[in-house]
């Protein structure tokens, strides 16, 4: 979430807050859900990267539009440490960004679409003041939708170090979320601040998060943000449906009713049977393994990954899930074949 500190933007920012609520009825993800009379669908896309324009994130964007998406997700990735040699032959380290502008994005994709974004908020790269005028930015241009992640580590650090001065974990960014719904600011001086109005997703984990020891005790972190004021759960992804319907009917036992949306992505290359779960921490059923060892080109395993996400999303549409939402990740077209068989 890149937070936009000029203070001089935020007549511009209330301006187009209104043109955006003139021109659609923006709504929250749970009031989405709530007025549904079936299964909605949702796709998440990645920032542009630095050097390209908006242009090409609409190219990608273009051919879902069909659909009729309740919202689109945009990710954050956190900046990233580099030595860049300099014309002495020393190197100096820097900060870069390679996606910047998830706010703006964010606002663009309300402007040109008349549909809701929904901005990933993270924890790593941030202080709590940082995050807070990330939040006003949002909350000055109408973008009361928020996915609140803990996010990864660096690629420097073996575990996840949080800023000095920033949120350690994704509850704890929860509650500085609500807290700012409640008018409570970081500065203490700030009395009878106004309301924010954020609508609260957090993430879930059908196969547990890997550094949890246990799927129980990650069920019992997700029912503490449940607890904190989060409104739905959005999960990573899973190729194995049985493993979502035991994740769903785990949290109903632990009193967790909020919506649980399924996070869906494509296998696209055989490089992905390792890489998936080296990253993700996913498991590949061995049905969708051993037909994708049996392909000889990336083309076939494509073939192969579109079909299985079409069955998938079938199945989870019959069991009634409240949303697919897809993860395009680089892959439009694949995504659009997929959601013609479903809708």
């Amino acid at each position: 979430m890149e937070a936009l500190y000029s203070h001089g933007l935020t007549n511009g920012y209330i301006h187009l807050h209104l043109y955006i609520a003139y021109i659609f009825n923006s709504m929250k993800v749970t009031d989405h859900i709530s007025q549904a009379k079936e299964t909605l669908v949702s796709f998440e896309v990645l920032p542009p990267l630095k050097g390209k324009t908006i242009t090409s994130l609409y190219d990608h964007l273009n051919p879902l539009m069909e659909f009729k998406p309740s919202w689109i997700n945009v990710t954050y990735h956190r900046s990233e440490t580099m030595f860049k040699k300099q014309m002495d032959g020393t190197f100096e380290k820097v900060e870069v960004r390679k996606r910047p502008g998830t706010v703006g994005i964010c606002a663009a994709i309300m402007n040109h679409y008349k549909i809701d974004a929904v901005p990933h908020l993270i924890c790593g790269g941030f202080t709590r003041r940082e995050t807070e005028d990330a939040l006003i930015d949002l909350n000055f241009l109408g973008i009361d939708n928020v996915l609140i992640l803990r996010g990864d580590a660096a690629k420097n650090e073996a575990s996840f170090e949080p800023e000095a001065g920033g949120n350690a974990y994704a509850l704890d960014l929860l509650k500085q979320v609500g807290n700012l719904n409640n008018g409570i600011y970081q500065d203490k001086d700030i009395q009878n601040g106004s309301k924010t109005n954020f609508c609260m997703g957090v993430a879930g984990y059908p196969e547990k998060h890997f550094e949890a020891p246990n799927l129980e005790i990650d069920l019992q972190r997700l029912k503490e943000k449940v607890d904190a004021g989060a409104e739905y759960i959005m999960t990573q992804m899973f190729f194995d449906n049985q493993k979502f319907f035991d994740f769903v009917k785990a949290c109903r036992a632990l009193d967790i009713h909020i919506p649980i949306i399924p996070g869906l992505k494509p296998l696209t290359s055989k490089k992905q049977l390792s890489v998936l779960p080296r990253i993700f921490h996913v498991d590949i059923p061995s049905a969708l393994s051993n037909d994708v060892m049996k392909c000889k080109t990336d083309a076939e395993v494509e073939t192969v990954g579109t079909e299985w996400l079409i069955q998938q999303s079938k199945e989870l549409k019959s069991f009634g899930v409240p949303v697919l939402h897809y993860y395009t990740l680089g892959k439009p077209r694949l995504i659009h074949d997929v959601v013609k068989e479903i809708i």
